[in-house]
């Protein structure tokens, strides 16, 4: 009995101890610069996301943020270096509707757990995707679109950022409702995807309408549906593809934060309301609506429940699609 309560006392008293030097570490925390993540190139949503959260953390922490880009498997390579990083409060990323929902699905072997792996910290934005085509197709409707595409299966080509992506998701959930067979071509990222886009190079994507719109405005692509059932505030002229006769389609692109799993929670709880209310100040929501983005700041809890709910509905999409990627 004595031995049974020296080794209870024992690890008592190692709680006690453990939970004493979380509390101590998120007393002093932040005393050094905090890095963020973005598993994409630079110069997609992912990115000008984190850019703009971590300036305004910056703000509130009185520590840099310093952005690092690692991008790679649809978002799989940064984010699984996210998940493998101390949960100490000066590591956090983006992850987005592919990293945590769709990769599931899309990879044999995926290196990380999207619900046990990650401390959600809140969603940053939603948006949807833009189907845009370069001029030369000469087509200016979905309609005259997939007439193309039938009368030319596999010449054209979609490029998207990557993999499992979603908007390598919405090219496969659009070839899957209307019979067509088109080219995927993966990027590490919408950044070296636009530049082959406007060139030409590949005929069309549905990019996030953040890095879509803009050319497509300047007549350098052509806007021709986006992939939310609803029409984008942004672009209210540009129909939705259920309305393009596509009865049924949506899908709807998303950013969130995550930091690694095991976080303290005062860490956090700070993070979360420094983030929360980042994307509720004037300048951060002007310049989302300028990017048709709709601001996100969901509580922790609710984008887990929506991680949860996402990986079956976008596993049918990749099933359905016969997409994989090992």
């Amino acid at each position: 009995m004595k031995i049974a309560f020296r080794i209870s006392a024992r690890v008592a008293g190692a709680a006690v101890l453990f939970a004493a030097c979380q509390f101590a570490q998120a007393q002093a925390w932040p005393n050094k610069p905090i890095r963020y993540i973005v598993p994409f190139a630079a110069g997609g949503t992912t990115d000008l996301l984190g850019r703009m959260v971590g300036a305004k953390l910056a703000e509130a922490l009185g520590q840099p943020v310093v952005v690092e880009n690692r991008p790679g498997a649809a978002g799989a390579l940064g984010v699984d270096l996210l998940a493998k990083a101390a949960p100490d409060g000066y590591t956090f990323g983006g992850g987005t509707i592919s990293s945590h929902a769709i990769n599931v699905s899309l990879y044999s072997k995926l290196p990380y757990d999207p619900l046990k792996d990650f401390t959600p910290i809140t969603m940053l934005a939603t948006l949807p995707n833009m189907l845009v085509v370069h001029p030369s197709l000469n087509v200016s409707t979905v309609a005259e679109l997939i007439t193309l595409l039938k009368a030319n299966p596999n010449k054209y080509s979609f490029g998207s950022a990557g993999n499992g992506t979603s908007q390598h998701m919405s090219g496969e959930l659009f070839k899957t409702m209307t019979g067509t067979q088109m080219q995927h071509i993966p990027y590490k990222g919408s950044g070296p995807m636009i530049p082959d886009l406007l060139a030409g190079t590949i005929s069309m994507s549905f990019e996030n309408m953040t890095t879509a719109y803009p050319p497509a405005k300047t007549g350098k692509l052509k806007a021709l549906a986006v992939t939310t059932t609803r029409r984008s505030f942004a672009a209210p002229e540009v129909p939705t593809l259920a309305e393009s006769g596509l009865p049924g389609y949506n899908i709807s692109s998303w950013q969130a934060m995550f930091a690694p799993a095991g976080l303290p929670r005062e860490i956090h709880m700070r993070v979360y309301s420094e983030v929360a209310k980042a994307l509720k100040s004037p300048d951060v929501t002007k310049r989302l609506q300028e990017l048709g983005l709709d601001p996100g700041g969901m509580a922790p809890e609710e984008l887990q429940a929506l991680i949860r709910d996402d990986i079956p509905k976008l596993g049918k999409i990749v099933r359905d699609s016969g997409a994989k990627v090992d």
